[in-house]
C-alpha cells in the first residue's frame, strides 16, 4: 500500500511525494484582481508539495465576488501570475490553477450592478465580503441554457490563460456551493430543462465543462474538485450518494487527471459533516487518483491512505501554517498553529512569516525519536 511519501503521477504531472497543497482562497492580489510578487514568496515556500493546487481563481468579471482573490482572464493578470509560477518552478514545485466561478455568490457591486448568475433565481441568506464592506447577498438571476455557450468559453479561456502563464494544469472548483455546485444540488437547482430536475441533468453542465477543458489542454491537465458533504454556503442536496457517486462516473468516462474530494469529518465539531462519507462509494466508479481533503493531520491522513480509498491527501489550513509540512509529517514534527486573524489581507504577516522547523532549530531526528 503506497504511504504518504512515495511518488504519484496525477494525469500529465510527476509528484515525489502524496502530500498536496489544497486550494486556499488567500487576498493578497490587487483590487483589479492581478497576482503581486508576494504571492510567488508564498507558494514558493510551499514547493516540496506533491502538488500545489492555487487558490481560487476567477474566470470571468462574472465570477469572481471576493475583493482582492486574483483572476485570469485578462493580459494583465497573466503577466502577473507568470513569476509566481515561475518561482514555484525555480523550488523544484509543480502548481496548478483552481478555476473559479462563484454563481450566486457575487455580489452586484463587482459587476457592474448586475445580478448574479446561477442555476436558478436563488439567494444565499447571508452576507457578501465587498470593498465597501459587507452586505446581503442578492437573489441571482437563473442562467439561460443559450448562455451555457459563454459560460464554457470562459472557462476555455481562462484554461489557455493558465497555460500562457506556466501552469501545469488546472483544477474546476466544482465544489462549496459556487456555480457549478449550485447545478449538482437540488436545492439550489429548481430547473426543469436539461441542466435541471434528475441528476443526470443536474450534472451535465459539470460534464460540459470538463470535456470543453479536455478539448482546450488535454485529459492529464485537467482536474476537478467536488464536495460531496452536506450544506455549504446554502446549498444542499436531498441525494448526496446518488448525485457525486454519478458526477464522478462522468468525470471517470471524461477521463480528467485526478479528482480531489472535500469531505468534512462527522466528528460533531464546527464545520463537520452530517452526512456519511461519500467518497467509498466514488472509489467503486472513479478508476484515476483521487485525492481526499478535510482536516488531516499526521495519524488521519496514515490511517486514510491505508485503508485504500485514496491516492493523496490535500492539506490546507496545516499547509498555510507550515511551509516544510511534507518534511514534518515525515517524521512527525510538532506543527505551526495557523492565524486565522491574518487568513486574508495584504500583510506578509500570517502569510509568508511561518517558520521552517530549521528556522524553529527543530532536527528532525530529535522529532522522530519524540
Amino acid at each position: 500500500m503506497p504511504t504518504l511519501f512515495d511518488p504519484v503521477q496525477l494525469g500529465a504531472i510527476s509528484c515525489p511525494n502524496r502530500i498536496l497543497m489544497a486550494p486556499l482562497t488567500r487576498c493578497r492580489a490587487t483590487r483589479a484582481h492581478v497576482p503581486v510578487p508576494l504571492m510567488g514568496e508564498y507558494y514558493a515556500q510551499r514547493a516540496s508539495a506533491g502538488l500545489i493546487i492555487s487558490e481560487a481563481t476567477g474566470i470571468s468579471p462574472e465570477g469572481l465576488g471576493t475583493p482582492y482573490a486574483p483572476g485570469i482572464w485578462n493580459d494583465e493578470q497573466v503577466e502577473g501570475w507568470k513569476p509566481v509560477v515561475e518561482r514555484v518552478h525555480q523550488a523544484g514545485g509543480r502548481i496548478i490553477c483552481q478555476l473559479w466561478h462563484m454563481g450566486r455568490l457575487v455580489h452586484p457591486d463587482f459587476n457592474g450592478g448586475k445580478p448574479p448568475v446561477s442555476a436558478s433565481a436563488t439567494r444565499f441568506d447571508y452576507h457578501a465580503h465587498t470593498y465597501e464592506g459587507t452586505k446581503p447577498y442578492e437573489t441571482a438571476r437563473a442562467l439561460e441554457v443559450g448562455e451555457i455557450p459563454r459560460i464554457l468559453d470562459d472557462y476555455a479561456r481562462a484554461t489557455e490563460n493558465a497555460r500562457r502563464a506556466g501552469f501545469d494544469g488546472v483544477q474546476i472548483h466544482a465544489a462549496n456551493g459556487y456555480l457549478i455546485d449550485q447545478f449538482l444540488r437540488s436545492s439550489s437547482n429548481l430547473r426543469d430543462d436539461d441542466y435541471g430536475g434528475a441528476v443526470e441533468n443536474r450534472i451535465r453542465l459539470l460534464g460540459e465543462v470538463a470535456q470543453h477543458l479536455v478539448g482546450v489542454w488535454s485529459h492529464d491537465h485537467v482536474s476537478v474538485r467536488l464536495s460531496p458533504n452536506g450544506e455549504t454556503q446554502g446549498v444542499n442536496d436531498a441525494t448526496p450518494e446518488a448525485t457525486f457517486t454519478a458526477a464522478a462516473a462522468l468525470l471517470d468516462k471524461i477521463g480528467i487527471a485526478f479528482l480531489e474530494l472535500r469531505e468534512p469529518p462527522m466528528d460533531g465539531t464546527f464545520g463537520a459533516s452530517d452526512v456519511p462519507p461519500v467518497s467509498p462509494h466514488i472509489r467503486k466508479v472513479f478508476s484515476g487518483p483521487l485525492v481526499l481533503n478535510s482536516d488531516y493531520d499526521h495519524d488521519k491522513a496514515v490511517a486514510a491512505m491505508a485503508g485504500g480509498i485514496p491516492d493523496a491527501i490535500s492539506f490546507g489550513r496545516t499547509f498555510l501554517a507550515n511551509p516544510d509540512l511534507p518534511a514534518r509529517l515525515a517524521v512527525n514534527a510538532p506543527l505551526n498553529p495557523d492565524n486565522p486573524a491574518r487568513w486574508y489581507g495584504s500583510s506578509p504577516e500570517g502569510y509568508t512569516d511561518y517558520p521552517t522547523m530549521d528556522e524553529q532549530g527543530i532536527q528532525p531526528e530529535a522529532a522522530a525519536a519524540s
